[in-house]
């Protein structure tokens, strides 16, 4: 009975914790190798949009960027958040308060050994960010913490 009990625990657990790629991958529109992004994309684009990193704080000319216009993705050029809603989250990335809905997906990641909500270009599936809820009470709340190398900055004209 013991090791029923615990064959069926085991199981579970790996179950349960198991994260496979395939878990991981969702269909976006856009389908590209991995080669065609490397050709694609500068070494920190690649290593932040789809290597999951982050760039160092305060490195983006992008975090202190107020003209106005749209924040594009830098694989696709989808638009992802506008200038209206940037804010100085004194964080060293660039900081929105809502996204484009629609624009941006979102999953959960446990990179770091907590729950966190992760952020994707829901065209391309680049990784963007993470999502936190210490942002602006004025307006949303929410702390779009964004990779200025995972964007590009199309200004108004």
């Amino acid at each position: 009975m013991y090791y029923k009990n615990l064959t069926f625990i085991l199981i579970s657990v790996l179950l349960v914790s198991c994260k496979s790629e395939a878990q991981k991958k969702e269909a976006f529109k856009i389908q590209k190798t991995e080669i065609e992004w490397k050709k694609q994309l500068t070494e920190m684009q690649y290593y932040v949009l789809r290597q999951e990193g982050t760039e160092r704080a305060f490195s983006s000319p992008l975090d202190k960027n107020y003209s106005p216009g749209v924040y594009a993705c830098a694989a696709c050029a989808t638009p992802l958040f506008i200038s209206e809603h940037k804010y100085n989250s004194g964080s060293g990335w660039p900081s929105f308060d809502r996204e484009i809905k629609g624009n941006v997906a979102f999953s959960i990641d446990y990179n770091i050994g907590v729950a966190r909500t992760e952020e994707h270009c829901a065209t391309c599936g680049g990784h963007l960010g993470h999502v936190f809820n210490d942002g602006p009470r004025e307006t949303t709340g929410k702390r779009h913490c964004i990779n200025g190398a995972a964007l590009k900055f199309i200004a108004k004209k």
